[in-house]
């Protein structure tokens, strides 16, 4: 090497000398043609030790070299590696470095001769995460060894040894990405295992950071899945059923996306062609062929049965006994969630739902881990609570205080509810104002009876549509029509049909009466009748469904509890024969605050209608006519009249008529039903006039059941309809 050094410096700084390297040696600590003295010998040094100069030598013996040959000028490196030198002269494959060089001290400088802007971008460019790249090539090998043996616990235990659960999102992407290229059986033991692991291995926020990358890549995924669109959609409808995605996700996700990308069609298909299906938690859950062993679906079900039988029984040590028979304690967050949805629809069952869940965390039954989960889920659901319990981020707001004081749950590994604070007052100051405008409201209808009026006015108050304003006009409405005459409280029932709330609302509205009809029984002694008469005559209305009834007879399981008696004797008035006349004349009505009308004269006024329309008169005025009956119940005296029309005079324009009432909601399939039952008892009598009418009206039922008009019961026996309030 020493020689190597002299050689070069000779070449520049005298002839070579034959004292070999002592004589190189004094010449390069004396020589006075090296100006800059340690500095010349220095840039020496550092070059590529071959006897050429320095590329970036300081020496004014030491010029730059012309452009050699391509491969060493070229600035792009021919293998794979960076072999460049750095900047200063040192660096670089056999050198040494410089002298004063630290590891990343150096610092760029655009007026070097040598600089490129490249080398600012390159600088910039984020290193690969090798973490995270350890990551991606594990989870891929554990979601393929899953999809071979099938394992869920051993997935799950190796996902927890690699221990980097801020990456989980990307496990959850890549299972469901390679789900969705296989079989039925691969995207089932997809959905099943991320049922396994939500909660317990896998955290919310990660799952659903998941799937919004899912839905984001499904523009490049489509290139390789041609069928994403629908794939991904019953992945994510899959999700909400199993409790995984709260619904919200739909929303939110979507405002993100534009409209006309894939991830946008895919969340359309999930909403309108999956959750939206009538029975869809089933169709969702037996789609890939599930439920071959207890699903998450099965799961649901027993915990809500055990729950149920708690609260009708009040054995503790049972339930207890029936949490622990599940064996699922990585699953028993969703024992916790349904409690809690329960206690804040049942505010009646709270202390004794609170004590389970405080005796199972007590015994261990139910560990801290679980329990946090559990409140945890029910934070991620409470917007879409609000939509049935309007106050229920308050009542989830006390639960989690009451519990927290009570030492079984740990309040600071809980989120914090979502800051509503600011919407709440808004609409604590509309409902303020709302109560003090309904009572007018209600007064001045008793005096005029106008139901327009009413409709105008609830329209103006209720701009938003808010479902506890409504609640509270029920509630209101029936209050004052309770301590007036029969005919007020006529009127007050005749508005409740016309007003067409939905039903959620008026059975709000008919829970808060029976929650208040120990105060309201100070006032009004015969409030348990009147109620009672309320509850049945919106039924016989078909304003609320004998379904809704019993989800009331629900909050109220207390055998001595004014509200149970008020449900009681509504379910004994339903009960009796002919009870939809008997309650629709109550209070001397018939379908209106006037006089009411006997079964003749509606008979009668259903024949005239009818007439007319086969006259050549039009549809909408005969529906209109026929809503104008203001008898709902008495439909189906409507459907037997068009029926024997029909097979009179063999003049399609009565089946015309059903079709567009059915379509209306005019005529309801209970009451279709109760119709073609009719018919059933009088075929007899009408064969003596019409031959083959037996034979029509197999034809009919035939095309009434492709229509949807009947319940599948009547289909199969027609001979055994039973009717219900109504009229032979």
């Amino acid at each position: 090497m020493h020689t190597s050094v002299d050689a070069h410096y000779k070449d520049h700084i005298k002839p070579r000398s034959p004292r070999g390297m002592h004589t190189s040696v004094d010449a390069l600590s004396n020589s006075p043609r090296s100006p800059k003295g340690i500095h010349s010998n220095v840039d020496t040094l550092s070059g590529s030790g071959s006897g050429s100069p320095s590329k970036n030598s300081t020496s004014p013996r030491s010029p730059k070299s012309p452009a050699g040959s391509l491969r060493k000028n070229t600035r792009h490196s021919f293998s794979g590696r960076d072999g460049r030198p750095k900047k200063g002269g040192c660096g670089g494959k056999g050198t040494w470095g410089g002298l004063l060089d630290t590891e990343d001290d150096h610092v760029i400088d655009p007026s070097d001769p040598n600089y490129t802007s490249h080398e600012e971008e390159e600088k910039s460019i984020p290193r690969t995460n090798p973490k995270f790249e350890d990551f991606k090539n594990k989870t891929k090998v554990i979601v393929e060894e899953y999809f071979d043996n099938d394992d869920v616990i051993s997935t799950a235990d190796e996902l927890r040894e690699i221990n980097m659960p801020s990456y989980n999102y990307y496990f959850v992407k890549k299972l469901i990405s390679m789900a969705m290229d296989r079989r039925d059986k691969e995207k089932e033991m997809a959905s099943v295992l991320l049922s396994k692991l939500y909660g317990d291995v896998i955290d919310s926020p990660q799952l659903y950071k998941g799937f919004q990358k899912l839905i984001e890549s499904a523009d490049d995924l489509i290139v390789d899945i041609p069928d994403t669109v629908d794939v991904l959609a019953l992945f994510i409808a899959r999700a909400i059923v199993d409790d995984v995605l709260p619904p919200s996700f739909l929303t939110k996700i979507v405002t993100n996306l534009s409209i006309d990308s894939i991830g946008s069609d895919v969340i359309k298909r999930a909403e309108k062609g999956y959750l939206s299906a009538p029975l869809h938690s089933e169709t969702i859950e037996r789609r890939w062929g599930g439920n071959k062993n207890n699903t998450v679906q099965d799961l649901k079900i027993k915990i809500d049965e055990l729950l149920k039988e708690y609260v009708a029984s009040g054995d503790i040590k049972e339930a207890l006994r029936c949490i622990k028979d599940l064996n699922v304690p990585h699953f028993n967050h969703e024992v916790v969630k349904r409690v809690v949805i329960m206690v804040m629809e049942k505010r009646q069952a709270e202390s004794c739902l609170l004590e389970l869940l405080k005796r199972a965390a007590e015994e261990g039954l139910i560990n801290s881990s679980q329990m946090s989960k559990g409140f945890g889920r029910t934070i991620d659901l409470v917007d879409d609570l609000t939509l049935d319990i309007p106050n229920a981020k308050m009542l989830l707001q006390s639960l989690i205080s009451k519990a927290t004081s009570e030492g079984w749950l740990c309040a600071s590994s809980l989120k914090s509810l979502p800051s509503s604070t600011e919407r709440q007052s808004v609409e604590d100051v509309k409902v303020e104002e709302f109560k003090k405008k309904v009572g007018s409201i209600i007064h001045e209808y008793f005096l005029s009876g106008d139901v327009f009026e009413v409709i105008r006015c609830l329209e103006s108050e209720n701009r938003s549509f808010l479902g506890a304003l409504n609640a509270i006009f029920v509630k209101k409405l029936v209050t004052l029509a309770m301590d007036r005459k029969n005919r007020e409280k006529e009127m007050a029932s005749v508005l409740l049909t016309s007003l067409c709330f939905p039903s959620d609302d008026v059975v709000t509205g008919f829970t808060m009466l029976l929650e208040s009809a120990e105060d309201t029984a100070l006032d009004i002694p015969v409030v348990v009748e009147d109620l009672a008469m309320f509850l049945a005559r919106a039924e016989v209305d078909e304003v609320l469904t004998p379904k809704h009834l019993e989800e009331i007879g629900n909050q109220f399981f207390e055998p001595n509890s004014v509200g149970n008696k008020v449900i009681s004797m509504a379910l004994s008035m339903l009960k009796v024969r002919l009870s939809g006349e008997r309650i629709l004349r109550c209070w001397g009505g018939g379908g209106s605050y006037r006089n009411g009308w006997t079964i003749e004269d509606v008979k009668e006024k259903i024949g005239r209608l009818l007439e007319e329309f086969e006259c050549g008169g039009d549809t909408r005025e005969a529906c209109r006519c026929i809503k104008e009956l203001g008898m709902p119940f008495f439909h189906h005296e409507v459907v037997k009249k068009c029926l024997v029309t029909l097979m009179e005079n063999k003049n399609e324009r009565s089946w015309i008529l059903l079709r567009e009432c059915y379509s209306m909601g005019l005529i309801t399939t209970h009451q279709m039903t109760n119709g073609f039952g009719r018919m059933v008892e009088c075929l007899d009598d009408l064969v003596l006039d019409v031959p083959d009418a037996k034979k029509q009206f197999n034809n009919l039922v035939k095309r009434a059941e492709n229509e949807g008009w009947l319940d599948p019961s009547f289909c199969n026996k027609p001979s055994e309809v039973v009717l219900d309030n109504g009229f032979l």
